[in-house]
């Protein structure tokens, strides 16, 4: 989308396990979970000891008619939405990745990324393998089939094994069973619900909302649940000492009204504003989000401060994913098309912009620059969490440093960068006190803000990590 300068994550997962519309169920949830991909979808089911599979690119809805829904006959499925971190963008790449091997056929849904993938997929390719696609998904599918001479359970157990990094799976079977996977860290997020006789899993809570399934549980870092006729069986593996759930998650990635370890994303969200009003208060007339990012932490930091919350900007609902570029000559025109600032409020005001992140700060610079030439008085910055200033290596899509503004300027350079009056960053204990979870420091994964990576890689993050920890 024109002017997009937000972090991407990888996808959502949805499945369903004995219903007798369970395509169409998957259908919904992926609809609920658009927000976490959009580039590709994808519906595989199980139906007589075989696996049917349609996918596509696009969102949803372009993707899946009611006539492609119908012909996918089968009591359970798996589906997917795709923003590529791991693989090109093509229609080869979309998922569910779907294998045959023996006589039976197995589908994955995979959300994160493999951090050692090229080492295990260059060992299998040695020992013959013979990869069809780009993913890192596909790597677990090689491990998995050729260790089903352990067992069923126990290929499970030995592939995941295997793997590093982030990741949360839901895995199809062609006899119908629904498994799902999550890394022992908990990076992604992955719960369980129960709809009648029918059982769900889906990367957020706002998806079973959708198709009225009753929340059960989250599922545990290191936790893998298989779903069949004979009930909902868990087998726990070795997992570290503390978790490493994506802190993103509360502060951008999932919806609002999605809930993680029974705190709802959106009051979180306005608890970061008002801790952001305690720790950067400045005068102003209004405080304003760009829709639709920071939209609740501007609602919190107005609630906290006492300055009135206003809607200075209005967005276009109707700008799809792509647009007719701009010439050089209507150079601001992709801006203007996406959100239109209100004159009237916004002239000759002093206001305060609250935002969820700042990563390469083109957007941001493009907007408050057309503010000033609205007219506006002071353009105050505040961003409800810290700074980004380390890749992400686990499935969001800054996987360079370059890429990040704040690791090239520090805060008074991008201050003037951005033509600010003012900026501040969330401290990260207040973005990890904000959140009400006990012990937070030992709960979620913050590399992207103080570079200390909870899964090693073989470079020198891990090293760069270890020197965080040293430093008083």
């Amino acid at each position: 989308m024109i002017g997009e300068d937000k972090p991407r994550e990888e996808c959502g997962l949805f499945g369903a396990f004995n219903h007798p519309d369970s395509a169409k169920m998957c259908y919904f949830g992926l609809y609920a979970l658009q927000h976490r991909g959009q580039e590709s979808a994808g519906i595989a089911v199980a139906d007589g000891g075989a696996i049917d599979e349609y996918k596509g690119m696009g969102l949803v809805p372009d993707v899946f008619d009611m006539d492609i829904l119908e012909g996918l006959n089968g009591s359970s499925s798996v589906g997917h939405v795709r923003y590529s971190t791991t693989g090109s963008s093509v229609v080869a790449n979309a998922q569910p990745l779907v294998v045959r091997h023996r006589n039976r056929a197995y589908a994955v849904a995979h959300n994160g990324n493999l951090v050692n993938a090229h080492h295990v997929k260059a060992e299998l390719e040695d020992a013959g393998s013979i990869f069809q696609t780009t993913m890192d998904s596909e790597v677990f599918l090689h491990l998995f089939v050729r260790s089903l001479h352990l067992g069923f359970e126990e290929a499970l157990k030995a592939s995941v094994a295997r793997l590093k990094g982030a990741f949360s799976m839901v895995v199809l079977t062609s006899r119908g069973e629904l498994i799902g996977i999550k890394d022992p860290h908990g990076f992604r997020p992955l719960c369980l619900g129960k709809l009648n006789g029918s059982w769900v899993l889906a990367s957020e809570t706002c998806a079973l909302d959708l198709v009225q399934a009753e929340f059960v549980r989250e599922l545990d870092p290191g936790e893998i649940v298989i779903i069949s006729r004979d009930g909902v069986k868990s087998i726990r593996t070795n997992t570290p000492n503390r978790r490493a759930f994506c802190i993103f998650e509360f502060i951008y990635f999932a919806r609002p009204d999605s809930t993680f370890f029974g705190h709802n994303v959106y009051l979180t969200r306005k608890a970061h504003g008002r801790r952001l009003a305690e720790e950067a208060p400045v005068d102003a007339d209004l405080v304003m989000p760009f829709p639709d990012s920071g939209t609740y932490a501007a609602l919190g930091y107005s609630e906290a401060s006492g300055i009135p919350f206003e809607t200075g900007m209005i967005r276009n609902h109707y700008v799809g994913r792509t647009f007719i570029q701009p010439t050089q000559s209507m150079r601001d025109f992709g801006v203007r098309v996406k959100l239109n600032p209100i004159k009237e409020l916004l002239k000759g005001k002093d206001i305060i912009i609250i935002e969820d992140s700042i990563i390469r700060g083109t957007t941001v610079k493009t907007r408050v620059k057309a503010l000033r030439e609205l007219g506006v008085k002071r353009v105050h910055l505040r961003v409800s969490g810290p700074a980004h200033r380390f890749p992400c290596h686990y499935g969001i899509d800054f996987s360079t440093k370059g890429e990040l503004i704040a690791a090239r300027m520090n805060v008074a350079e991008l201050r003037d960068h951005l033509g600010l009056d003012s900026l501040y960053y969330l401290s990260l204990e207040g973005l990890l006190a904000s959140t009400g979870i006990d012990n937070p420091v030992d709960h979620f994964c913050k590399a992207c803000f103080d570079g200390c990576y909870p899964v090693q890689f073989d470079d020198n993050l891990s090293k760069h990590c270890m020197e965080v920890r040293r430093t008083p």
